[in-house]
């Protein structure tokens, strides 16, 4: 009986989800992970603009009197998501040292495509 060796092709991909309540911080993030992701040599796909997430608040303007009038406000969060394949130590370390804008809210998972 000959056996067969199996080769693991466990290859790992890291996924990175920003969100903002600014479109072009966002966008400008998602720029700058895949500019130095590209440098480090992994493949990337993104930044993939997902649905944006509105929330819309109706707030009476006066309690007594004017009870009828309100004012209507909306918050508008902004998504993107980035996918490096096949990251190598030089891709990590680019990402540790990438100084992105503030108010950008960045969640990195590793996973195993």
């Amino acid at each position: 009986m000959t056996q067969k060796k199996i080769k693991s092709t466990a290859k790992q991909k890291i996924r990175i989800r920003l969100k903002s309540f600014d479109y072009r911080l966002a966008d400008q993030a998602g720029i700058d992970i895949v500019d130095a992701a590209k440098r480090s040599g992994a493949q990337v796909a993104g930044p993939v603009p997902l649905p944006m997430d509105v929330k819309k608040f109706c707030v009476n303007r006066s309690p007594h009197i004017y009870k009828k009038s309100s004012d209507q406000f909306e918050i508008r969060s902004y998504s993107r998501l980035v996918d490096i394949f096949e990251p190598t130590v030089d891709t990590v370390d680019s990402l540790k040292k990438l100084n992105l804008p503030a108010g950008v809210e960045i969640k990195i998972d590793l996973m195993a495509a």
